[in-house]
């Protein structure tokens, strides 16, 4: 396959973008490549500037759940750029899009529209500190919440740590009152709790860890997680930037049964453009300026056009459920199918699916914790995504990365995928 356009951009990019990229897994240094550039997509293909087509399993990194393109979600945006994309004033469409969101989420009765979900998660943060008068927070290894300074860290020796920073800039005193504990261990949750519960303000996770490959956190973690916030007065966020309207309507929390205090949202809920949200308990969320005491803001905040987008696409889903089976069944397809190739080719390899999203790690044991997903050959993961994307199949350059699957994606394109993932395992 030639990427021969996307080699010239590549090279002429890094002259004025450092690495090339504005975002570092858009250089694809984990599969051995430039970076591959691309020029339009429709449905659940992608097509590059060298004219390569594939089907494609990145879609933007989860917002794309009607697939590229959709008409759905682009209805009514012509009007938007006519009249006016930003005001700097409220809008109406910023209520509508609340309201739905509240509508979905139980656990949320006031939201406040961010524009990332780093944005959303840092602001989190500060709001429970200021709820609940407290410094420290904890989080678990491998889940991300965004490149703000205080979570871009990393556990000690230990399982019960202070951490150091995983990034140059980040200062020691920066993380010195972040916790990370390993994640899908209760037993840890008791000791961490025990010493440091009554001084914790929040602890913050992915209920479905999305950037560490695809790990659901196990029922007993999440029960015991949230029985322990409750008992020390500690503010539960769920950060369901990637979770939030693609695992179901009500996300993760809705197929776990568990209510956080606060969540966090993006991706989907901007439809594609740049978003981010965080919600919770009124009495929490009155605590924000102009209110409380605790400030946020942001300029572009629910603007009109991410605002519309997002509008569409959520009252889409609301309107057709079934949407979340169509996508499950192909991604339990797929899953079975890869499965069959592992085993028929005996690779050292395993599955991880949660609904929609799905995963293969290359290694012979079962993911459910960080240290699983460290144990990974990342360069058998290399010629694994090279061998799928020469046969037209488009999957995460990493393979710490998830796949996601959308309404756009069809039985033809997962029975293609299957017959180049037959093709990749038999020549690992």
């Amino acid at each position: 396959m030639n990427f021969s356009k996307s080699e010239e951009l590549f090279k002429e990019a890094n002259k004025y973008i450092p690495g090339g990229v504005n975002s570092p897994v858009r250089a694809f240094q984990s599969v051995g490549m430039s970076s591959i550039f691309a020029s339009k997509g429709k449905g659940s293909k992608i097509t590059d500037v060298d004219g390569n087509e594939f089907i494609d399993y990145i879609c933007s990194w989860g917002p794309l759940i009607l697939g590229h393109s959709s008409e759905i979600v682009y209805k009514g945006i012509e009007k938007v750029f006519e009249e006016g994309i930003t005001y700097g004033l409220a809008t109406e469409m910023e209520i509508k899009v609340a309201k739905l969101i509240v509508d979905a989420y139980p656990s949320v009765e006031m939201i406040r529209m961010v524009n990332s979900g780093t944005e959303a998660t840092m602001s989190a943060l500060r709001l429970a500190r200021g709820y609940t008068n407290r410094s420290k927070v904890l989080k678990f290894e491998g889940c991300y919440h965004g490149h703000s300074d205080g979570l871009l860290v990393k556990s000690g020796s230990g399982t019960l740590t202070y951490g150091s920073p995983t990034s140059s800039g980040v200062s020691e005193d920066a993380i010195k009152n972040t916790l990370v504990g390993q994640y899908n261990d209760a037993k840890m949750l008791e000791e961490i709790f025990k010493i440091h519960g009554k001084e914790l303000a929040a602890v913050i996770i992915e209920p479905v860890a999305g950037n560490m490959g695809v790990v659901p956190a196990n029922e007993e973690f999440l029960i015991t997680l949230r029985k322990l916030t409750e008992e020390y007065g500690v503010v539960l966020i769920f950060d369901e930037v990637i979770t939030g309207f693609r695992v179901s309507f009500g996300g993760a929390q809705e197929v776990y049964n568990i209510k956080p205090d606060i969540t966090c949202f993006g991706k989907i809920i901007g439809g594609g453009l740049p978003v981010g949200a965080f919600g919770g308990k009124r009495e929490i969320m009155e605590m924000l300026a102009p209110l409380g005491s605790v400030y946020q803001a942001g300029t572009l905040s629910g603007n009109p056009l991410a605002m519309l987008l997002g509008f569409n696409c959520l009252t889409y889903l609301k309107e057709n459920p079934e949407m979340y089976n169509k996508i499950e069944q192909l991604a339990i397809e797929l899953e079975k199918g890869m499965i069959e190739h592992i085993k028929e080719f005996k690779v050292e390899a395993s599955v991880n699916r949660f609904k929609g999203m799905l995963n293969v790690f290359f290694t012979g044991e079962k993911v459910q914790t960080f240290e699983d997903v460290s144990k990974c050959d990342t360069k058998v993961y290399e010629k694994y995504f090279k061998l799928m994307l020469d046969c037209g199949i488009l999957l995460p350059p990493a393979q710490f990365e998830g796949m996601f699957l959308s309404t756009a994606h069809t039985k033809e394109d997962v029975e293609k995928t299957l017959e180049a993932n037959k093709k990749a395992m038999s020549l690992l």
